[in-house]
């Protein structure tokens, strides 16, 4: 059951990408709102390929959906003025 009481099956959706942009952008090294969110995301066991220009972390739905509301806090809590998400099935979605 998700927050708003909707019951959600995660695991009809089976693997996922998440991209993840964090914002203000800084030269050189990622600042310490994008290394929360990297952390955040990674913390509990997925993998994260970091670029130039955002972050991607495959893995199953359920901990992926975690990873996104924890990379949320924690870009923001640490300065993030905006975070950009896009979520990608990697497998078909079972009805």
């Amino acid at each position: 059951m998700t927050g708003s009481g909707q019951v959600t099956n995660v695991a009809a959706v089976g693997n996922v990408r998440l991209e993840f942009t964090v914002e203000p952008f800084r030269d050189g090294a990622p600042g310490p709102h994008v290394r929360a969110a990297i952390a955040a995301a990674t913390a509990g066991g997925l993998a994260a390929d970091v670029g130039p220009f955002g972050t991607t972390v495959d893995g199953p739905a359920a901990e992926a959906f975690d990873a996104v509301r924890a990379l949320l806090g924690a870009a923001f809590a640490a300065g993030a003025t905006r975070v950009s998400v896009q979520v990608t099935a990697l497998e078909g979605v079972a009805p």
